[in-house]
């Protein structure tokens, strides 16, 4: 049971407990519904206190989230970890690997991965992918240990990804492009409409004779966001078998979570954490942009 204890700040003082949960701490009424039915969840000096009850500046209430349960099947397979504590799991996901299961990948994503490590390390830590990588797509991904912190974090990152194209492209530029699902039957996207709003930005920082590396920045989160908008101007992932042209080399798109940026969702600590390439995606810069230089290789 995850236990935190918040502090009433002087724009609360005197209003309904129910406000400084959903304001201050937000905790959201769905959320707070089902701490109503656990005894002693929340408290006010030790004493449970109720939703309407008034609070003043400098209560400490503590709220108890339960464990959660989860029934995915735990598999252990080698986690590349890059920070955690008792709220987040932050890994440097391999480009191989989907994130939950679906068909045909059933017990071997990171999802099941990940059970695996909590089982046996003990935590009672359950997966929340705040924020989705694509199969074929490495780099930082987060992982909230609780419903709580991922609502914390959810649409509340910055995320920054290094991409090879197969474009010659200079400068820098905005693509924004509504993105639409045009068979519900198929994973495929495609710009146009009625579609969701998206928009990314890039910036060129290595050009070759025939690809490019790029350097992007997604405002919105859209599934195969990157792949699609980079695609509509001519200039496809390398290797990117949905969108451009596979490379059996490679066996996937190279596509990189450079770095995230996220406020610690219990803290509000301001943290950045940030993956190195993969080898594959060094090696391929290497063959196709020997004059790339290595701050952009090394994290």
């Amino acid at each position: 049971m995850r236990v935190v204890t918040f502090t009433v700040p002087p724009e609360y003082d005197g209003r309904k407990l129910r406000a400084f949960l959903r304001g201050d701490a937000q905790i959201s009424y769905a959320f707070y519904a089902t701490l109503r039915h656990i005894p002693d969840a929340v408290t006010r000096d030790g004493i449970p206190v109720r939703s309407i009850d008034r609070v003043r500046t400098g209560d400490r209430i503590r709220v108890a989230f339960p464990d959660e349960q989860t029934k995915l099947t735990p598999t252990e397979m080698p986690l590349r970890i890059l920070y955690e504590d008792e709220d987040l799991l932050v890994l440097d996901k391999p480009g191989d690997i989907a994130m939950h299961p679906s068909h045909g990948h059933q017990t071997d994503t990171l999802a099941n991965g990940v059970t695996a490590y909590f089982l046996k390390s003990g935590s009672q830590g359950v997966f929340h992918a705040v924020g989705r990588l694509d199969k074929g797509t490495s780099g930082v991904t987060l992982c909230a240990k609780h419903t709580y912190a991922a609502s914390r974090m959810n649409g509340h990152t910055e995320k920054t990804y290094l991409a090879l194209v197969d474009c010659v492209l200079s400068g820098a530029g905005t693509i924004d492009r509504p993105i639409c699902r045009p068979d519900p039957g198929k994973t495929e996207r495609a710009c146009g409409e009625p579609g969701e709003h998206a928009v990314t930005h890039y910036e060129v920082l290595y050009a070759g004779e025939s690809k490019s590396l790029v350097r992007l920045t997604p405002e919105t989160g859209r599934t195969h966001q990157i792949r699609v908008h980079m695609a509509s101007i001519g200039a496809p992932l390398t290797g990117d078998a949905l969108y451009g042209t596979a490379d059996p080399s490679l066996g996937r798109h190279l596509l990189h979570c450079r770095t995230v940026r996220v406020r610690h969702p219990i803290s509000d600590k301001a943290m950045t954490f940030t993956a190195p390439l993969p080898p594959e995606f060094v090696h391929m810069l290497h063959r196709c942009l020997p004059d790339v230089q290595s701050f952009v290789l090394d994290p």
